[in-house]
């Protein structure tokens, strides 16, 4: 009975795809609408990212964009996103009015792809600005792809199609640029202006700016802020739609090793937020997972991550990290899925025992950062961060209202 529904439900979808796809390709032939912008993050998920950065900066920069520019968002995330950004406009994924808004768009604005059945009216640029600076193999980089159903010459066509659709694309760094350019088989305009959503990191790293977002976020809180933000592992689930969360080292000998009054933050993935224990520790411990993680790395001192892009973003401020590697032999299979020497160009101490890990803490509470990393420090802030000025979302603003094909 439940198959059959399944069945019947999967039929209608393809129905109404169908519908949609029909009704799009005719109004792509309709004149574009100046000023008209879609915008779009991870499929719909959000408001975030570099797109809402972009957004932000270009409705400063020219008001009447808060008019004729659009998020694009799943509609079962429209409710709860159009209470959290009532000041945007926010319109549902795949209805009417999204394809008739998608086809006459000036501008579509992303940062991931959209599905390759979807075409866009000929007039329409689009801005691929990405998510990241690449850790994993992405794309044709990819040599074995075990998706059911998808041969791994086919999942790297889906790539490259896609790319050939973006008139733009953001680099954060010359490192992306060189993966973007041969992962995707990227051969359009590449826009190396560091990431939109880092501007922030440069912009509002002042004192009186970082102390009102600590007092915001944390309330009153007098030494520093430490952040722990791992990478999701999937072996979190427990079972279908319950995940389980190991914190790697005990909070009661954390505070031994840290300086009097430090504040913990655990982001945690937004899935095993409800499975972070603190009792006992709710004063001094607190845990983020929807919060701007731009926000938490500007109230940031330290940072103790795994094998997270968190690393690339936070190195940005110039500030120490620490890397608690726990499971690194377990996990050192996926390292070798890493474009770069994880071991060697992390930008801080790694460690993979507790005992290790509370000695690191040791001698940042000392010296307030790790010396001997400071040469791998400068090379990685170099090498992923050199690009970075905290006027990227400013120059896509320009060119969107210039209507120009170069910055």
């Amino acid at each position: 009975m439940a198959n059959g529904f399944q069945k019947i439900t999967q039929s209608l979808k393809l129905v109404a795809r169908y519908g949609l796809i029909v009704m799009n390709d005719g109004l792509i032939c309709l004149p574009i609408k100046r000023r008209l912008v879609m915008f779009e993050s991870f499929n719909g998920k959000d408001v975030n990212d570099n797109p809402a950065a972009i957004y932000r900066a270009l409705v400063a920069a020219d008001p009447r964009y808060r008019e004729t520019a659009y998020f694009s968002v799943k509609p079962r995330e429209y409710a709860a996103l159009k209470r959290k950004y009532p000041e945007i406009q926010l319109i549902k994924r795949f209805t009417p009015k999204w394809v008739w808004l998608m086809a006459r768009a000036q501008y579509w604005v992303l940062n991931s792809r959209l599905p390759n059945w979807w075409r866009s009216n000929r007039h329409t640029r689009t801005i691929q600005t990405w998510h990241g600076t690449p850790l994993k193999k992405l794309g044709a980089d990819i040599e074995h792809v075990a998706i059911p159903g998808t041969s791994t010459a086919d999942y790297h066509q889906q790539f490259v199609t896609a790319s050939s659709r973006w008139d733009y694309l953001i680099a954060p760094n010359q490192y992306s640029r060189d993966i973007f350019k041969r992962a995707f088989g990227y051969r359009g305009h590449f826009l190396t202006i560091g990431y939109p959503r880092n501007d922030v990191l440069y912009t509002d790293d002042q004192p009186d700016k970082v102390a009102a977002l600590r007092q915001r976020l944390l309330g009153k809180v007098t030494g520093p802020v430490v952040t722990y933000a791992p990478t999701w592992r999937d072996d979190m689930a427990v079972r279908p739609g319950v995940y389980r969360f190991d914190l790697p080292f005990d909070l009661g000998e954390f505070f031994k090793h840290v300086p009097a009054g430090t504040h913990l933050i655990i982001r945690p993935h937004y899935l095993v937020k409800d499975a972070v224990d603190i009792r006992g520790y709710e004063d001094r411990v607190t845990v983020l997972a929807d919060t701007d993680i731009a926000e938490l790395y500007l109230i940031t001192d330290l940072l103790i991550t795994d094998y997270s892009s968190v690393m690339f973003d936070f190195a940005n401020l110039k500030r120490p990290q620490l890397f608690f590697a726990y499971d690194l032999e377990h996990y050192r299979d996926q390292l070798r899925g890493f474009y770069f020497d994880y071991q060697k160009e992390i930008p801080g101490p790694l460690v993979t025992t507790a005992n290790a890990f509370y000695e690191q803490l040791d001698g940042w509470r000392d010296q307030g950062s790790f010396p001997a990393y400071q040469a791998q420090q400068d090379a990685f802030y170099q090498k992923f961060c050199d690009w970075e000025d905290g006027t990227a979302s400013q120059k896509v603003a320009s060119l969107i209202i210039s209507g120009k094909d170069e910055l």
